[in-house]
């Protein structure tokens, strides 16, 4: 069930309508009758951590010598 309630409602009963965004109700919160915000659970975003695994690969060697490369330009040449 929606519900839209005003701004000053919103605030001085706050706590109740967390409890119905908890209970699965929806919750709007109105200034001079025009909704303005949406009250809504919070959901925890969690990192996929490695998530492309295994979906490309590298030249081991190629990335390695692109580090001389820039080593020789900023350094110069050891030899």
């Amino acid at each position: 069930m929606a519900v839209q309630v005003n701004m000053h409602e919103a605030k001085s009963q706050l706590s109740a309508l967390v409890e119905r965004v908890l209970a699965g109700e929806q919750v709007t919160i109105a200034r001079a009758g025009v909704p303005v915000a949406d009250l809504v659970a919070h959901r925890s975003a969690r990192p996929v951590v490695g998530m492309l695994r295994g979906e490309f690969s590298y030249d081991e060697a190629q990335f390695r010598a692109a580090d001389d490369e820039i080593a020789r330009l900023f350094y110069g040449d050891d030899s």
